[in-house]
Parts: C-alpha cells; sequence; structure tokens
C-alpha cells in the first residue's frame, strides 16, 4: 500500500484525527542517511510526526520545520515537510542501535531529554511563526503532544512508530494523531482518553495490513474522512540550487577554489546527494558574477 494521510471528524466535529502510512517514505528517509535502527526509528517518527502537521497546509509553498535537540548521542533531528506532501529531513547520528532492556528500540536514550522540540511554521508569508517546547522523554510521540498542548494549546495524543528489521530496513511505518477542538466537552475528552487507554501501537497496525480509514474507524466508529493526501520522501535540491548557492561566495573563496584546483563538492544534508563542480565551473560562477549575470 502506498504512504498517504487521511484526515477525519470524529464526534460530531469534536475530534479531528490524522492518521499516515510513511512506510516506503522512511524506509528512503534510512537509506539515504545510512541508518542504523535506532537513528532510522527517531528519523522515521519525526518525520512521520511532521508530515501529518504539514497535512493541513495549502502548497509547497508552506512548510513546517521541526527540529529536535536533546543533547543525546543521536544530536540533532530535523524533518520538513509542505503542503504537497514532500518530506525530507536529517539526524546528526545516524549510526546508533541502542536497544532497551525490553528489546525495544531505545529512542528515548538516543534522542535525550534537555534539549527542545521548535516547530517553524512558513506559509509562504514575510513572517514564520515558531513555537518551542521542552523535550518530556525523547520518544517523538510524547514530545510532539506536549508541544501541542504548550505552544498551540490544543490538547493531543500523538502516536508515531517505526518497525525497524536488524539490518536496517523498515518493516513498517505511520501514525496516528488525534485532537480535540475548542468547545470539546467532557464527554469528548473521557473518549479520547478511553481510546488513548486501548490503542495499539500504530506501527504493529500498519504492519498487520490495515488500512487508514480502518485504523481510524476502529477507534472512532463514527468517524467522517474528510480527505486523503498523498506524502513521500523529496528532498528537491538540485544542481543548480547549489550553484547558485556558491555564486553568493565571495570571490576571494572563489579564487581560492579555482587556484587549488580541487573544485568543490557540495553534499545535501538532506538526503546526502552529491554535486561536484570543477575549477573550470567554478571560474565560471567567478566570471559570471563580474558580468553581474
Amino acid at each position: 500500500m502506498k504512504d498517504e494521510i487521511t484526515i477525519a471528524q470524529a464526534l460530531n466535529g469534536r475530534v479531528r484525527i490524522h492518521a499516515a502510512r510513511t512506510t516506503q517514505l522512511v524506509e528512503e528517509a534510512a537509506k539515504a542517511h545510512h541508518c542504523m535502527p535506532t537513528s532510522a526509528a527517531a528519523l522515521g517518527r519525526t518525520l512521520t510526526a511532521t508530515a501529518i502537521m504539514a497535512s493541513d497546509l495549502k502548497s509547497s509553498a508552506e512548510h513546517i520545520t521541526a527540529t529536535i535537540n536533546g543533547h543525546g548521542p543521536a544530536g540533532t533531528v530535523l524533518a520538513q515537510a509542505d503542503g504537497e506532501g514532500n518530506v525530507r529531513g536529517f539526524i546528526g547520528d545516524p549510526n546508533l542501535y541502542l536497544v532497551r532492556e525490553d528489546g525495544h528500540l531505545a529512542v528515548g536514550a538516543a534522542v535525550g531529554t534537555d534539549g527542545n522540540l521548535t516547530v517553524t511554521r512558513d506559509m509562504g508569508l514575510k513572517d514564520t511563526f515558531t513555537g518551542m517546547s521542552a523535550l518530556q522523554s525523547g520518544e517523538i510521540g510524547d514530545d510532539f503532544a506536549y508541544y501541542f498542548a504548550i505552544s498551540e494549546q490544543t490538547p493531543s495524543v500523538v502516536g508515531v512508530g517505526v518497525l525497524v528489521d536488524p539490518d536496517g530496513s523498515i518493516k513498517a511505518a505511520g501514525g496516528l494523531i488525534y485532537q480535540l477542538m475548542p468547545g470539546a466537552d467532557e464527554e469528548a475528552i473521557a473518549f479520547c482518553e478511553d481510546v488513548a487507554a486501548k490503542q495499539k501501537p500504530v506501527s504493529q497496525l500498519i504492519e498487520s495490513g490495515m488500512d487508514l480509514e480502518e485504523m481510524i474507524h476502529t477507534y472512532f466508529p463514527d468517524a467522517q474522512i474528510l480527505a486523503h493526501k498523498d506524502v513521500r520522501w523529496h528532498c528537491g535540491c538540485s544542481r543548480e540550487s547549489f550553484r547558485a548557492s556558491l555564486s553568493t561566495l565571495h570571490d576571494d573563496q572563489l579564487k581560492e577554489m579555482v587556484d587549488d584546483g580541487k573544485g568543490a563538492e557540495i553534499i545535501c544534508q538532506f538526503c546526502n546527494s552529491r554535486y561536484f563542480f570543477d575549477s573550470q565551473q567554478i571560474q565560471q560562477i567567478r566570471e559570471e558574477k563580474k558580468c553581474g549575470k
């Protein structure tokens, strides 16, 4: 089944629900960054939560960036997603394979809790909105739930999960977020609390082959499906964009690259794509700058 996000509402509009299947997306991210299992899980959970947040945006010009740094061995975990379902990201240390005593991947230990989750919303306008909250567990889902409550005043249950084989391949990945809307009454709150208490790990449901509508209706039988949106791993970097970046360098820096004869290799931090510019190509950039092109 393809990756997608399904959006729904339940309890007469008092609860909004987002369910996501992101197995292929996380698999491609893990391959791009050569992730070991714990790093893959941490990055995959962050990509999934960010993709769900961005699914309410309208276009590729609007995007959300979520940055997590708990000063654990994982370092910075960053995900960015736009309104057309394009998602990209990276993790500081992709080589982590930490396991808890119960056999589960130790994502919280990898991420750490001495830091923050920062979310920036860029709506394609002059100003951006940035919210921040302290990390609670480093397990990602709890941290996004706390962010929604503190920074956006939206009580939420956030479940994100990634099942990783020991060889690093992704067996299943996805997320389920349900949020109380303004004016939700005690009945709606109690219903969501009951759902949270009996909810199974999302990654297990995805692995079982359950589709997203079925997942939503399992917990919210009266749910009304509002939309289906595709989601995918897509960086969008290009040789042209990095060439433009080189042209912003001071001429002395470009001249040094030309004189040493080694050229310049640029590696995209989001997808690890490599772009090489030889000395002749860098000299051409210098000449274009001098001509005002």
